[in-house]
Parts: structure tokens; sequence; C-alpha cells
């Protein structure tokens, strides 16, 4: 991680103060870290299972702020335009941070502690730079966190039923459900 900051900072000297920059990825390394891990052997779910959990939540996120953009209409504080609520920056950072603690934090807490800290940085520079207001940063903070634990709560009622099976193949993920 401190590898790919280092190459990164050049650009950031290179961003205005109102432009997107280094949080356009900082937003979605605890999500990478959570598959870098795994793909290291840390972390006992089968990847079926990580990768419906990881696209329920960010799914159910992503398409709650989007709602709520294009709802709300709250304009940026450098004007730029009306989409500032919620962050969206802040939604992915949070619900990776949040999935980050169910894969890994209980047996390495401070990597679950360096991704909610990770997530908000993301959130702070958005309001440092003029990109959203700290309500937007807030909510966004809200709805990734709520978006994943959700996703782990439904997961845990119907995969803890004899009743349910995953299975993935190259093409396609697949979920079956008897009664």
């Amino acid at each position: 991680m401190v590898v790919l900051l280092l190459m990164l900072m050049p650009s950031v000297s290179a961003q205005q103060r109102h432009g997107d920059g280094l949080d356009d990825v900082l937003q979605h390394v605890p999500l990478a870290t959570v598959l870098t891990l795994r793909v290291c052997g840390v972390g006992e779910t089968p990847w079926p299972q990580l990768a419906l959990t990881a696209v329920g939540s960010y799914a159910l996120a992503a398409g709650t702020t989007w709602g709520l953009k294009h709802v709300v209409h709250e304009r940026r504080p450098d004007n730029s335009d009306n989409r500032s609520f919620p962050s969206g920056h802040a939604t992915f950072a949070f619900a990776g941070a949040t999935l980050l603690r169910h894969e890994v934090g209980g047996r390495y807490p401070w990597v679950a502690v360096g991704g909610y800290g990770l997530a908000t940085l993301v959130a702070v520079d958005r309001v440092c730079r003029d990109r959203h207001h700290w309500y937007d940063v807030a909510t966004g903070a809200t709805i990734g966190f709520a978006a994943t634990e959700l996703t782990y709560l439904l997961k845990r009622k119907w995969l803890k039923s004899k009743n349910v099976d995953l299975s993935l193949a190259l093409q396609s993920l697949d979920v079956t459900i008897s009664w």
C-alpha cells in the first residue's frame, strides 16, 4: 500500500485543489485489501460467498447513493454541480472498510482500524477540497457501513439455511434456493 501511495503522490501535486485526485484510488483500497488478503490465504470465507457479499454490499450502497444524488440535488461547495449529497467516495470507502472488518478484523483488528482510518481520510479529503459538505461525507459513510452490515445480516440468515447453495463459474454466479 505504501508503494502505491508513493507512486501516486506526484499526481496529487498536479491536481487542482477542487479536482479529483488520490481519493479516487484510495476509496477502493479497503476492498482491494480484502481481496488481496484473501488471495494470500488470509480469511476463511469461501470465494463465492465473499464475492456475493462484496457485490451485494457495493450494489446496495451504490444504488442508495446514486438514488439520493438524483433526488436531492445538493450543490457542491465548489459549485461544480448539484450531485454533492451523499458522497460516493465516502460510501465506497466505508463499505470496503466494513467488509474488511468483517473478513479479517476478528483476527487482525489493526487491519480493520487501518481500513476505517483510510476511509476517514478519504472523507476528510473530500471536505477539505470543497467537493463535499461534512454532512455529505457523514451520510455517505453511514450508507456504506449500513449497506455492508445489512448484506452480512442477510447472508447470515440465508446461508444459515441448508436450502441455499452458491456456485461460482467463470461466467456466472448461481444462487439456488429450494424449499
